[in-house]
Formats: C-alpha cells, structure tokens, sequence
C-alpha cells in the first residue's frame, strides 16, 4: 500500500478527446468517483480518488485547446486558471497524451505547461503508435517539455504503478517558461497585458505571461465564442483595466494583422520541431517512409468500409436501427414491469386504505408521479449504454461524418442525427444524447426541434383518433398515420434552418472531425458511464416531473364534489342505472368529479379558445392532462368519456369518441377535428419531463418556456387552419 500524502491534493486530469483519458481516470480511481454538473452548464464533473492515496483526482473535459470556443474547454481552461467559482484551482496536473498524434496533442499540452502548475505527462496509447510504425521517446520528451513523462497503456494498466508514484511524490512548486518566441510586437502585447492580469489578481503571478497570450488569442481570433469568452473576462475587472487590455488587443492587431494565426504557427513549428526529434517514424526523420509503407492499421482497413460512399451509409444505417430499436423495443418489457410494479404498489395501498384525499395522493400522485419518472429510465439508460459503446468503439465519428452531408442543408452537423433520431422513442434521451454536440449553436437547435419529431408517446393519440374517425379504413390509417410523422419531421427540418439563420445566426463552424482508432470498450467502463449520466436525469429532472405530477393530480382531484353537485343529466342518468350496472355507475361519477375539478373547470374556461380548433371542453381536459405525459390523454379520455380505464386498444373508448357530439347535436370527432387533433399532438411540447430535461441540459428555464411557448402557438395555429380552411372547403365534415 503506498502511503498517503498528510495534505489533501486535488491533481486534475488534461487531455485532447480519444486520448484515452477517461480510461486513464477510471483505471486510477478503480471506478469510484461521484459525477455532478459544474455550476450554471451542462458540462460533467467527474471526481474520484487515487486508489490508495487521499489525492482527489478531477477529470477535465477532452478539449483540443484551451481557447474557449466551447463550454468544454472555457471550463477545462477556468478550472486550471482557477477561476471557476467552487473549484479550487488544481495543484497539479495530469496531462494525458495519445503517444500516436503527438504533433496534435502537444497543442494543449505546451499551453497548459506554460501556466505553471506541476505537470506529470501520461503518453498514452503506444501500443497503437507502435502499430502505426511510430515509437515515442519519452525521456528525450521529458527533457524537451521539462515536465516527467510516464509511457503508459490505459486500456491494459502499463505504467500505472509508475504513473501513480509520480503524482504521489509531485512537487508542489509552480514554475512557468515558454520556450518559443514570438514577434517583438506580440511579446511586448503579451508583457503588457501579463502585467495587468497581476494587478487584478484573477491570474496567479506565474500564469500572467500564460494567461496573457490566451487572452489575446481569444480576443484576436475570428472566432466569435472566443471573442465573447475573452470579452467576458473583461466583464470581471474594472472598466481601466478592461479598457487598457482592449487597447493592447487592438494595437497588436494593428501591428500585427493576423496576430492569432501567427501565434498558432509558432506554436506549431515548436511543437513539429519537438515532435521530429522524439518520435521514431516522424514525417521528419528518417523512419517516416518506412513507416508510412506499412501495411494498412485495422483502423484504415475497417474506415475503408465503414466511411465508404456506399457501405457506409448501409452499415450506419443499421446501427441506427439496432439504436432505434434498442430505445422503441428492448425497453419495452423493462417499462412493463416498472408500470406493473407501479400499479401493484397502488393496489396494495388501495387495499389498506379508505377511499379519500390521502389514499387518492398516494396512488395517484405519489406513485403515478414516481412512476412517471421512473418509466423513462430503461430508455434513458439503453440509449447512454449505446452512446457509450459508438463514442468508446469509436464509431461515433464515423457516424457524424456520414451525416454531416445531410444535416448541413438544414444548417446542422452529423452529430445532430442520433439524437433527432432517438427523439422518434422518446425526446428526453434524445436530449440528453445531444451533449455529443460540441458547438452550442448547433446543440441547443438540436434540443429546441428534437420535441417535434413524433415520439412513441404519440402513438395512442394517433391510434385511437384515427381509429375513431376512420374506422377500419386501413390504408387510409396508415396513410395518415404516415402523414403525422412526416409533418414533425419536416417542420422540424424547416426550423433548424429557420433557427440558425436568426436565433443562432452566425457563420458556420468547421466541421474539423477527428476519426480515432477502434478501441475494444470495457464493460465496467461502459456501466460506469451508463449509470452516471442516468443518475443526473432521476437526480434533477426527475424531481421536477415529481413535482409537476402531484400538482396536476391535485388540479384533477379537488374539489372534492358529491352526487348532489352533478349536473341534472347526470344525476338522471345515474337514478335510471340499475344495481347490477356498478361499473358504469362508477364511470360515470369518476366522469362527472372530473368535470367539476379544477382541471375540469379550467378546460371548460378555456373551450371558448379551442372551439375553432373543434375541440370541446372534454378535449381541452384531456389536452391539459397530456402535460403530464402524451399518452396520458387516452386514459383522461376514458374518465371524461365515462368509459373508464382505457388505453388506444378500447374499442368502447372508440365507440364513444365517434358517438360524441355537441350540445347542438353536431358530430363532436369529425376526420377534420381528428386531423386537427393529430395535428396539435404532432407540434405541441404536451410533455412536462420533455421541459424538464431541456432545461437541464440548457441550465436555465428561458430556454424550455420558449420551446413551449413557440411550439404551442404554432400548433394551435395549425389546427386552426386545419379546422377552418377544411371546414370552409367542404373537407371532413
């Protein structure tokens, strides 16, 4: 057992994307670490402790630089300058290298060498090096960075021992030199602006020459994420001082047109320069053309089918279907039992209970809610499984380089894809699935039109309207069953475009995509990852959900009306029911205390509003009790319409809803209504738990008022004109 060190450290983990870092990480603390989301984004926070030691280990997200051009790396790049508020800065730093693209990696690791804080490098994966042709020499490295380099094998634990000692015996001082230079203008620009980050003090002493040329870069690069994380640093001093690091900025400009640029080349040439000396079959040295002459790594010989203009859409095409079938199907028995567990704990406690306000919470708020939460989980946690499994194989990037075609003519990446896909099982993991979307722009178009694709939820709307309307019209079904789902997808479609050309206007980033070698995942890995992201939704969605369901039970529950409140109809028709008519008497008093409940009450206030649309209050209620969950509207459906429990399969509930008319006599669910039905279900955002992830995901509540907001006024909009032209026109009538 290696002894632990008296002080408590906290050591954060660095590294580019496929690096091998999480791997890393999850080798060193043995698994065992706590995962949460950094304060105000959406970005992960991962800590573990160091097997054996008391040494906090913190994983960074994989970042390419520290350039914030994502919440990634502005949060990798706060975290180690220490300006994050509620996390330390790191005393020291384990920066992971993939021994097979040093050239790339060196980037982030000279930029993060030159703040100062002790590093230990990990240059990982030289066994894939070794299968390029490319040998590492990690002591020549080590000399070169001036920081120790351990060769390691994350995936099998070589080095680690060597590894771990490093970080235990780390020295705790702090030193910061650059060993390349640049133009005389950009170091007196950087000099400059160096001396005011001290007299701020948002920047240790040593970091300031470090921090100082970052900051220039950001406010000197054509990017604007870059430009907006540098403007709000300035946000954080005083106006002097932010108006003096501007001046330096724009002076350097001035002096130096294509001042980032330059400094990115320089950067780079010192690193090439690094890298031809350490690395046996560099492209400059003497071993490049017989390394280039070997045979064809697995890698390129499965890219060669995989990334084919052919075979690749094919084999996409059925992962895709596995991943859609995993979420639509494989889940179903799990959720079969949760709803079974769900309705048998609500037996039990009906068994022990008197009928009232107490027992009706427990069953119907309480557990139904917990239920409600709980019925997503196997598809949350299938589809985290199988996102985990594409990103670790490293299939992921194939599959965002096959789309990125299409997808870019709505103004998208290939990343968006699986997510929109997942959206047709069910929205909340297809939001969640959007955190592989790097750019912001890209990733909040993704959640705010994943809403509209039709997800399995819809489905008993669709079947029981249509079944009501249609009647046994099979072709007709299922042409417009077809119909619903090629409406949200194409309006979907039609809004992202629409969106990133005015909400998130902007210049399209570079698709810049790196294909990482095939990596064999391992399952505990895999579990690990599955369980951690599933656990934030029951964490903090979940307890939303909750919320939102034993409210709207309450809206559906009280007040609590008896017999001598019901309308004289029904009090009619329940004196002419027989005693052997039980269950219909009891479907009809569950009918009427719903009517003259809250939500009742409100769906007869609102029918003056969803008339033109031809819906009646019935219609409104189910409409209101939908929020809760889509698929809900049916089973509202068969209290309202005195059927009792009823799912899309009742052909009672069927019988009623085509029976159903107005008070005038006219036919209540004509085609065009059922049309104008689908047709709101289709566009409307009718899903508290879809709210709740989205603002989540986006970290603020602005966010998913919109998607509602939006998405409600365009559907009723739609059903107007549905309603209205179709009637004006003689249609479905």
């Amino acid at each position: 057992m290696i002894e632990s060190p008296v002080h408590t450290v906290q050591i954060a983990v660095a590294g580019n994307p496929n690096s091998g870092k999480t791997t890393l990480f999850n080798a060193l603390t043995g698994l065992r670490m706590k995962v949460a989301n950094y304060p105000g984004v959406t970005v992960e926070k991962r800590e573990g402790v160091l097997s054996g030691t008391q040494i906090t280990l913190l994983d960074l997200p994989g970042v390419y630089s520290l350039s914030a051009r994502s919440p990634d790396e502005e949060i990798a790049r706060d975290v180690l300058q220490g300006r994050l508020p509620g996390t330390r800065r790191p005393d020291a730093i384990l920066l992971v290298l993939d021994a097979s693209n040093l050239d790339r990696n060196l980037y982030l690791a000279t930029q993060i060498i030159e703040f100062g804080t002790p590093v230990v490098v990990a240059c990982n994966m030289i066994d894939v090096a070794a299968q390029r042709g490319l040998r590492v020499d990690c002591e020549a490295l080590s000399t070169r960075l001036g920081v120790p380099v351990v060769p390691t094998i994350a995936s099998t634990g070589q080095g680690l021992s060597e590894l771990k000692a490093l970080l235990i015996a780390l020295p705790m001082q702090a030193t910061a030199t650059r060993s390349w230079r640049l133009p005389a203008a950009f170091e007196a620009a950087v000099d400059a602006v160096a001396a005011r980050l001290r007299e701020c003090g948002l920047v240790p002493t040593h970091a300031a020459p470090a921090g100082a040329l970052l900051w220039l870069m950001d406010y000197l690069s054509g990017d604007a994420a870059s430009r907006r994380s540098a403007e709000r640093f300035l946000a954080r001093l005083s106006r002097d001082r932010a108006d003096g690091m501007r001046r330096e900025a724009e002076a350097l400009s001035q002096a130096i047109p294509d001042a980032a640029s330059v400094a990115i080349e320089a950067r780079y040439e010192w690193i090439s320069s690094i890298a031809s000396a350490v690395v046996r079959g560099h492209e400059g040295s003497d071993d490049a053309v017989d390394a280039r002459s070997r045979a064809g790594t697995l890698t390129d010989r499965v890219d060669a089918v995989l990334t084919h203009r052919v075979f690749g859409p094919v084999v996409f095409a059925a992962v895709m279907f596995v991943l859609f079938l995993s979420i639509f199907a494989w889940a179903e028995p799990l959720m079969g039992l949760i709803e079974a567990g769900q309705t048998a704990l609500a037996g039990v406690v009906s068994a022990h209970m008197n009928e009232g306000p107490l027992r009706s919470l427990l069953t119907d708020g309480i557990i139904a809610g917990v239920g409600t939460v709980l019925i997503f989980f196997p598809q949350i946690c299938i589809l985290f499984f199988c996102l985990a499994l594409l990103e670790d194989t490293g299939y992921m990037a194939r599959a965002a380089f096959i789309m990125d075609r299409l997808m870019s003519g709505v103004g998208l990446h290939g990343k968006s894809f699986i997510p929109l896909l997942s959206s047709y099982a069910c929205a909340i993991p297809g939001i969640l699935a959007t955190r592989t979307i790097e750019d912001r722009r890209d990733r909040f178009t993704t959640i705010l039109i994943a809403p509209l694709m039709s997800c399995s939820a819809r489905l008993p709307v669709y079947i029981v309207v249509i079944a009501a309307v249609f009647g046994e019209r099979t072709l007709l079904k299922a042409g417009v069953m077809f119909s619903m789902y090629a409406l949200g997808t194409l309006t979907a479609m039609g809004l992202a475009l629409l969106f990133k050309k005015t909400l998130f206007a902007g210049p399209r980033p570079a698709f810049i995509l790196e294909l990482p070698p095939y990596h064999l995942p391992k399952l505990g890995g895999l579990l690990r990852t599955t369980w951690d992201r599933a656990k934030l939704f029951l964490t903090n969605a979940g307890t939303i959900i909750f919320a939102v369901c034993v409210v709207i039970w309450a809206l559906s529950y009280f007040p609590r009306t008896s017999e001598a409140d019901f309308s004289p109809e029904a009090t009619a028709q329940l004196a002419s029911m027989a005693d052997a008519d039980v269950g219909d008497r009891e479907n009809l008093i569950a009918s009427e205390r719903l009517r003259l409940s809250y939500l009742g009450r409100t769906g007869r206030l609102i029918e003056p509003v969803l008339e033109p649309l031809g819906f009646d209050w019935r219609i409104g209620v189910g409409v209101l009790s939908s929020f809760l969950a889509r698929e809900v509207f049916v089973g509202t459906m068969g209290i309202t319409f005195a059927v009792g429990e009823a799912d899309e399969q009742s052909v009672a509930l069927r019988e009623r809803l085509a029976d159903a008319t107005w008070p005038d006599g006219r036919r209540l669910m004509t085609p065009l209504t059922g049309i104008g039905l689908m047709v709101f279900y289709v566009l409307a955002c009718q899903c508290v738990s879809t709210l709740a992830v989205v603002k989540k995901e986006t970290g603020s509540w602005r966010w998913p008022a919109m998607m509602f907001a939006y998405m409600s006024v365009m559907a009723y909009v739609a059903a107007l004109a549905v309603h209205q032209i179709g009637g004006r026109m003689g249609w479905g009538v």
